[in-house]
Protein backbone atom coordinates (compact mmCIF):
# COMPACT_ATOMS: atom_id res chain seq x y z
CA UNK A 1 0.00 0.00 0.00
CA UNK A 2 1.35 3.74 -0.55
CA UNK A 3 -0.45 5.47 1.69
CA UNK A 4 0.56 9.09 2.13
CA UNK A 5 3.60 9.09 -0.52
CA UNK A 6 1.91 10.98 -3.08
CA UNK A 7 4.34 13.26 -4.75
CA UNK A 8 6.30 12.37 -7.33
CA UNK A 9 9.84 10.08 -7.50
CA UNK A 10 10.88 10.93 -10.73
CA UNK A 11 12.34 7.32 -11.32
CA UNK A 12 14.51 8.22 -8.71
CA UNK A 13 15.60 7.12 -5.19
CA UNK A 14 15.59 9.85 -2.51
CA UNK A 15 19.51 11.37 -2.33
CA UNK A 16 19.76 12.03 -6.24
CA UNK A 17 16.05 13.65 -6.16
CA UNK A 18 17.43 16.00 -3.44
CA UNK A 19 20.32 16.69 -5.38
CA UNK A 20 18.73 17.09 -8.90
CA UNK A 21 16.10 19.22 -7.35
CA UNK A 22 18.24 21.16 -5.52
CA UNK A 23 20.05 21.55 -8.36
CA UNK A 24 17.58 22.81 -10.44
CA UNK A 25 16.77 25.19 -7.75
CA UNK A 26 19.97 27.09 -7.94
CA UNK A 27 19.72 27.22 -11.64
CA UNK A 28 16.18 28.89 -11.52
CA UNK A 29 17.70 31.26 -8.43
CA UNK A 30 19.92 32.34 -10.57
CA UNK A 31 19.11 32.66 -14.14
CA UNK A 32 15.27 33.67 -13.17
CA UNK A 33 13.61 30.79 -16.11
CA UNK A 34 14.87 27.08 -17.19
CA UNK A 35 13.25 24.80 -19.23
CA UNK A 36 12.90 20.99 -18.01
CA UNK A 37 9.74 18.90 -18.11
CA UNK A 38 7.01 19.34 -16.54
CA UNK A 39 6.71 16.79 -13.83
CA UNK A 40 10.33 18.11 -12.72
CA UNK A 41 8.97 21.64 -13.12
CA UNK A 42 5.92 20.38 -10.70
CA UNK A 43 8.39 18.78 -8.10
CA UNK A 44 10.35 21.79 -8.45
CA UNK A 45 7.60 24.18 -7.58
CA UNK A 46 7.17 22.64 -4.51
CA UNK A 47 10.99 22.63 -3.62
CA UNK A 48 11.67 25.69 -4.11
CA UNK A 49 8.27 27.92 -3.37
CA UNK A 50 8.86 27.39 0.65
CA UNK A 51 12.60 28.22 0.34
CA UNK A 52 11.33 31.62 -1.36
CA UNK A 53 9.27 31.93 1.57
CA UNK A 54 12.03 31.41 3.96
CA UNK A 55 13.89 34.23 2.00
CA UNK A 56 11.40 37.20 2.87
CA UNK A 57 12.47 37.05 6.67
CA UNK A 58 16.43 37.47 5.98
CA UNK A 59 17.81 36.24 9.39
CA UNK A 60 20.85 33.74 9.99
CA UNK A 61 18.72 30.77 11.13
CA UNK A 62 16.52 31.29 7.80
CA UNK A 63 19.67 31.40 5.65
CA UNK A 64 21.02 28.61 7.82
CA UNK A 65 18.23 26.17 6.81
CA UNK A 66 18.14 27.39 3.08
CA UNK A 67 21.72 27.22 2.81
CA UNK A 68 21.01 23.30 4.17
CA UNK A 69 18.52 22.29 1.31
CA UNK A 70 20.65 24.31 -1.54
CA UNK A 71 24.83 24.33 -0.55
CA UNK A 72 25.63 27.20 -2.52
CA UNK A 73 25.99 30.66 -0.86
CA UNK A 74 25.67 32.06 -4.28
CA UNK A 75 22.53 31.46 -4.83
CA UNK A 76 21.79 31.95 -1.03
CA UNK A 77 23.31 35.74 -2.02
CA UNK A 78 20.92 36.26 -4.99
CA UNK A 79 17.57 34.85 -3.34
CA UNK A 80 17.92 36.90 0.03
CA UNK A 81 18.87 39.90 -1.70
CA UNK A 82 17.62 40.07 -5.54
CA UNK A 83 14.59 37.84 -5.26
CA UNK A 84 13.20 38.46 -1.93
CA UNK A 85 12.98 42.04 -2.57
CA UNK A 86 10.75 41.20 -5.56
CA UNK A 87 8.37 39.09 -3.80
CA UNK A 88 7.96 40.79 -0.51
CA UNK A 89 5.07 41.34 -0.71
CA UNK A 90 3.72 38.47 -2.66
CA UNK A 91 2.14 36.11 -0.40
CA UNK A 92 2.77 32.81 -2.38
CA UNK A 93 2.50 31.31 -6.34
CA UNK A 94 6.37 32.73 -6.82
CA UNK A 95 6.94 30.33 -9.51
CA UNK A 96 5.03 30.23 -13.19
CA UNK A 97 4.99 27.22 -15.03
CA UNK A 98 4.44 27.61 -19.34
CA UNK A 99 3.79 24.64 -21.38
CA UNK A 100 6.01 24.50 -24.61
CA UNK A 101 4.83 21.05 -26.35
CA UNK A 102 7.07 18.03 -26.67
CA UNK A 103 10.47 17.19 -26.72
CA UNK A 104 11.23 15.97 -30.44
CA UNK A 105 13.93 12.59 -29.26
CA UNK A 106 11.30 11.31 -26.59
CA UNK A 107 7.76 12.89 -26.94
CA UNK A 108 8.24 14.62 -22.98
CA UNK A 109 5.80 17.28 -22.04
CA UNK A 110 8.44 20.35 -22.04
CA UNK A 111 7.96 23.72 -20.00
CA UNK A 112 9.67 26.81 -18.58
CA UNK A 113 9.31 27.53 -15.37
CA UNK A 114 10.55 30.99 -14.27
CA UNK A 115 10.05 33.19 -11.07
CA UNK A 116 6.47 35.48 -11.52
CA UNK A 117 7.87 38.90 -10.48
CA UNK A 118 11.14 38.68 -12.87
CA UNK A 119 9.33 38.27 -16.31
CA UNK A 120 8.89 41.65 -17.69
CA UNK A 121 6.96 40.74 -20.47
CA UNK A 122 4.30 39.13 -18.99
CA UNK A 123 3.81 42.22 -16.58
CA UNK A 124 3.62 44.76 -19.40
CA UNK A 125 1.62 43.10 -21.64
CA UNK A 126 -1.97 43.83 -21.66
CA UNK A 127 -4.59 41.42 -21.48
CA UNK A 128 -6.25 40.66 -24.51
CA UNK A 129 -10.40 40.77 -24.83
CA UNK A 130 -11.64 37.48 -25.42
CA UNK A 131 -12.78 37.00 -28.95
CA UNK A 132 -15.84 34.67 -29.22
CA UNK A 133 -16.50 32.61 -32.67
CA UNK A 134 -20.48 32.42 -31.53
CA UNK A 135 -23.11 34.16 -33.93
CA UNK A 136 -19.75 35.98 -35.48
CA UNK A 137 -21.60 36.60 -38.75
CA UNK A 138 -24.68 37.82 -37.26
CA UNK A 139 -23.45 40.38 -35.02
CA UNK A 140 -21.07 42.01 -37.75
CA UNK A 141 -24.26 42.04 -40.31
CA UNK A 142 -25.83 44.12 -36.86
CA UNK A 143 -23.53 46.18 -36.17
CA UNK A 144 -22.58 46.78 -39.69
CA UNK A 145 -26.49 48.00 -40.49
CA UNK A 146 -26.79 50.66 -37.77
CA UNK A 147 -23.60 52.56 -39.83
CA UNK A 148 -25.11 51.78 -43.23
CA UNK A 149 -28.51 53.62 -41.54
CA UNK A 150 -26.51 56.58 -40.41
CA UNK A 151 -24.24 57.14 -43.57
CA UNK A 152 -27.85 56.92 -45.61
CA UNK A 153 -29.47 59.84 -43.50
CA UNK A 154 -25.96 61.80 -43.51
CA UNK A 155 -26.16 61.92 -47.66
CA UNK A 156 -30.43 62.66 -47.17
CA UNK A 157 -29.70 65.64 -45.30
CA UNK A 158 -26.46 66.78 -46.95
CA UNK A 159 -29.13 68.48 -50.42
CA UNK A 160 -30.73 69.90 -47.88
CA UNK A 161 -28.59 71.32 -45.93
CA UNK A 162 -27.07 72.93 -49.56
CA UNK A 163 -30.42 74.18 -50.52
CA UNK A 164 -30.70 75.74 -46.34
CA UNK A 165 -27.38 77.48 -47.73
CA UNK A 166 -28.25 78.57 -51.28
CA UNK A 167 -31.27 80.60 -49.65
Amino acid sequence: MRHNKKFNHLSRTASPRGAMLANMAISLIMHKRITTTVAKAKALKKYVEPLITRAKEDTTNNRRVVFSYLQNKFAIKELFSVVSEKVGDRPGGYTRIIKLGHRQGDAADVCFIELVDFDEAMAKAPKAAKKTRRAGKKAAAQAEAPVAEAQAEEVADAPAAEEAKAE
